[in-house]
């Protein structure tokens, strides 16, 4: 149960991009397609979950005053094996994510996470919360992929969805389109938050 926790609060709870409002500019940049959204919400996921492990593991012999210098070349490093293994496999995803892909170093959520929870727990409790927030994100990129594209192209992963004689709307394809999107998104998982929090606060009054 306290694994679940650890895990799931990063889905919805602590969703990186639309609670915590973290890493935003890749839910800007590169969610006009599902197609890109995904593939950037997969390499999140593999960098920040990898990159818990290894805080947790080097955390007790890691300098406090050089630890965020350490953090970041951990990060680096799972990085630049996450873009080479998609150059070689996925060339036209590597291609359509450009430069997006190296400012993963220094998205907010993966430092974050390392800071606040990895260098303070057991592995197997910071690979959940990286692998559940890593998840929370690719839920995140894929609710705004899925949006953009079938309102902006009518399709969803290239297959027509809406038909040929759709107005496409293309401001969804385009940045404003996106940030007034996440907007409304954003608001409506805190509507959902809070009745959670309201949920569970009178359910632990029944019980005491």
């Amino acid at each position: 149960m306290q694994f679940w926790k650890i895990f799931s609060k990063g889905l919805i709870l602590e969703n990186p991009i639309l609670v915590l409002a973290l890493s935003l500019c890749p839910a800007l940049a590169v969610t006009s397609s599902v197609a890109t959204a995904l593939t950037m919400g997969a390499t999140v996921t593999f960098v920040i979950t990898c990159n818990n492990v290894v805080v947790s593991i080097v955390r007790k012999w890691i300098n406090p005053k050089v630890r965020v210098p350490v953090y970041i070349i951990s990060i680096a490093t799972i990085v630049t094996i996450a873009s080479l293994v998609l150059q070689a496999f996925l060339p036209l995803l590597y291609k359509d994510l450009g430069i997006y892909l190296e400012l993963v170093v220094v998205f907010a959520i993966i430092l974050a996470r390392a800071e606040v929870f990895a260098a303070k727990n057991s592995v197997v409790r910071s690979f959940l919360d990286g692998f559940g927030m890593g998840c929370g994100f690719i839920i995140a990129m894929l609710i705004i992929g899925v949006i953009r594209e079938l309102l902006g192209n009518g399709s969803i992963l290239g297959f027509d969805i809406l038909g040929a004689n759709y107005p496409a709307a293309l401001i969804m394809v385009l940045p404003p389109g996106a940030f007034i999107l996440i907007g409304y998104l954003v608001a409506l998982f805190r509507l959902i938050v809070k009745k959670w929090e309201k949920r569970q606060k009178v359910r632990e009054e029944a019980l005491s």
